[in-house]
C-alpha cells in the first residue's frame, strides 16, 4: 500500500506537531527552557486548588442560586462531572506531554496548528480575561472587609468600575499588578505563598461550614428545583466558573518534578476536593438562610455568617478568607496565562517577546508585565457579570478540543509513554466533549454570538500574523 507523501500528508497539511518535537524543544523531561523544576506534588496541589477556590464560590455562588434555586447543588455536582471527564483527559495528556502549553500544546500535536491558535485565543479568556473578572469579585470582598473591621468603605466611584456605578476599579488593578510582582520573582516565592493562600482559604470555607450548618432547617430546600431543569442547567452554566483553573496545573509542565506522575495525581486530588467543599457550601448556604436570601446577593458567604452569627465579626473573617482566596487565583491563573503565551511564542504564533525567560529569576518577566498591564484594564472599567459567560463557553470549548485530543492521539500515537491512561476509553472522551456541549447550551444564545465573533476574531489573527510566522511551517527561525 502506498504511504501518503509527506507534503500531502493529514498530519502536514494540518501542521501538526509531534509530540516529542513538542517535548525536546520545551526541554520537559529536563530542565525546561530556562525554566527550574521546584513545585513538589503537595505544592502542585495547592497551587490548583489556589487557581480554582475562589471568586465562583464566594461570588459566583450567588447568581448560581439565583438560576437554580435550592437545586443549585445539583448544578455544582453537573458542572463537577463535565470537570471530571475532562480532568481523566488533562490527565493522560498532560502526563504525556508535560510542557507548559496546556490544551494549547495538546492540541498541536493532535489537531494541528490552526485548532491549537484557537485554543490558545480561548485560554486568553479563561487566563486572562477570567483574570479581571476574578479581580473584581476581589475588589467586592475587601470593600467588605474593611467595612467588618474599621466600619469604612472604599468610595464607589474608586471600587467599582462604570457597569457597577463607579469610576475606576483601583483594587482589581492593584491586586493584579501585586500578583505580577510576586510571579517575577520567582516560581519557588509564588508558589510557597499559593500554597499559604490554599490552605487558609479551605481552613476559611470550613469555618464557614462549621457556622452556617448551626442554622441548617431543610424547609429552606423547599420546594426544590425552583426553576426546573432549565434552571440546574442554567445555573451550572455559572457553576462551572468555580471550577475553571484546574487544567492550569498541566501550564506548570516544565516547573514541576516528576511531572509524568506529579501532573495526573495533582489533577485528580484537586477535583475531588474541589467538589466536595463546593457542594457543601452550597448545601450549607441554602440550608442556613435560603435561596431568596442568598440569589444575587454581593459578598454572599459574608451576609449569610453575619446574619448566622447577629454579628459583623464572623462575617469579617469570611471576607479575608475571600480576599486571600481570591488573592490566589490572580496569581495562579496569571502564571497559567504567561506560559500559554511562552508556548506560543516558541512556535512563533505570537511575538517573541513572550519566550524570554530572564536568566536571575528564571520566569518571563517582560511576558508576565504585559499580561498585568493589559488585564487591568478591563479590570479597572469592566462588570464581573460582563465576562462570566463569554468565559465559561470558551472554557467549555477548549475541554471538548481536549477530550476529542486524548482519542486523536491514541490513534497517532498508540506507543507513547503515557504514566496515566483515561479510564473506561473512549466512553470516556466522548462524555466529557458532551457534557461541554450541553452546559455551552446553556450559556445563552447571545454567549454564543459573542463566541462566534471571538473566534472569527481569532481566525482573523492566525491567517493575518501567526501562519506566516509559524516556525513549524519554516515562517520563523529557531528562538535566540
Amino acid at each position: 500500500m502506498r504511504r501518503p507523501h509527506p507534503a500531502t500528508s493529514p498530519a502536514h497539511r494540518l501542521r501538526i506537531k509531534p509530540p516529542r518535537q513538542l517535548i525536546a524543544e520545551s526541554g520537559a523531561d529536563l530542565e525546561g527552557h530556562g525554566l527550574r523544576r521546584t513545585m513538589g506534588l503537595f505544592q502542585l496541589v495547592c497551587f490548583g486548588v489556589g487557581a480554582i477556590v475562589g471568586t465562583g464560590i464566594f461570588v459566583g455562588l450567588s447568581d448560581s442560586v439565583a438560576k437554580a434555586g435550592p437545586a443549585v447543588v445539583l448544578s455544582f455536582v453537573l458542572a463537577a462531572v463535565t470537570c471530571v471527564f475532562t480532568a481523566f483527559a488533562f490527565a493522560e495528556l498532560g502526563g504525556a506531554i508535560p510542557v507548559s502549553g496546556s490544551s494549547y500544546s495538546f492540541a498541536y500535536a493532535t489537531l494541528g496548528e490552526r485548532t491549537a491558535f484557537l485554543v490558545g485565543w480561548c485560554l486568553l479568556l479563561e487566563y486572562g480575561v477570567s483574570v479581571s473578572a476574578v479581580a473584581v469579585g476581589w475588589s467586592q470582598y475587601l470593600n467588605e472587609l474593611l467595612n467588618s473591621v474599621v466600619g469604612w468603605q472604599l468610595p464607589a466611584a474608586l471600587s467599582a468600575g462604570p457597569g457597577d456605578g463607579g469610576v475606576v476599579n483601583l483594587p482589581a488593578v492593584v491586586v493584579i499588578l501585586l500578583a505580577a510582582a510576586l510571579l517575577v520573582r520567582g516560581v519557588r516565592e509564588s508558589a510557597r505563598a499559593t500554597a499559604a493562600m490554599a490552605v487558609l482559604k479551605i481552613g476559611i470555607l470550613l469555618l464557614f461550614l462549621a457556622i452556617a450548618f448551626t442554622a441548617f432547617k431543610a424547609g429552606h430546600l423547599s420546594p426544590f428545583a425552583t426553576h426546573g431543569a432549565a434552571g440546574v442547567t442554567a445555573g451550572a452554566s455559572l457553576a462551572f466558573f468555580s471550577y475553571i483553573g484546574f487544567d492550569a496545573i498541566t501550564t506548570a509542565g516544565e516547573e514541576v518534578k516528576n511531572p509524568r506522575k506529579n501532573i495526573p495525581i495533582a489533577i485528580m486530588i484537586c477535583i475531588g476536593l474541589v467538589t466536595l467543599l463546593y457542594c457543601a457550601v452550597a448545601l450549607a448556604a441554602i440550608g442556613g438562610l435560603g435561596a431568596d436570601a442568598v440569589g444575587d446577593k454581593p459578598a454572599a458567604l459574608s451576609l449569610i455568617v453575619n446574619q448566622v452569627t447577629g454579628s459583623a465579626f464572623g462575617g469579617g473573617v469570611i471576607a479575608f478568607g475571600a480576599v486571600v482566596a481570591i488573592a490566589s487565583v490572580v496569581l495562579a491563573v496569571m502564571y497559567g496565562q504567561t506560559r500559554i503565551l511562552m508556548s506560543m511564542s516558541r512556535d512563533g504564533l505570537v511575538p517573541r517577546v513572550f519566550e524570554r525567560v530572564s536568566p536571575k529569576t528564571a520566569t518571563p518577566a517582560v511576558n508576565t508585565w504585559i499580561v498585568a498591564l493589559v488585564f487591568a484594564v478591563p479590570a479597572a472599567f469592566a462588570s464581573l457579570d460582563a465576562v462570566v459567560n463569554l468565559t465559561t463557553i470558551g472554557t467549555l470549548a477548549v475541554m471538548a478540543v481536549v477530550n476529542v485530543a486524548v482519542v486523536a492521539l491514541r490513534r497517532a500515537e498508540p506507543d507513547l509513554k503515557r504514566s496515566f491512561r483515561v479510564p473506561f476509553y473512549p466512553v470516556s472522551p466522548i462524555l466529557g466533549v458532551g457534557f461541554c456541549l450541553y452546559l455551552m447550551y446553556g450559556t445563552g444564545w447571545t454567549t454564543w454570538l459573542q463566541f462566534a465573533v471571538f473566534l472569527l476574531a481569532g481566525s482573523l489573527l492566525y491567517a493575518c500574523y501567526g501562519r506566516g510566522r509559524s516556525r513549524l511551517a519554516g515562517g520563523a527561525g529557531p528562538a535566540a
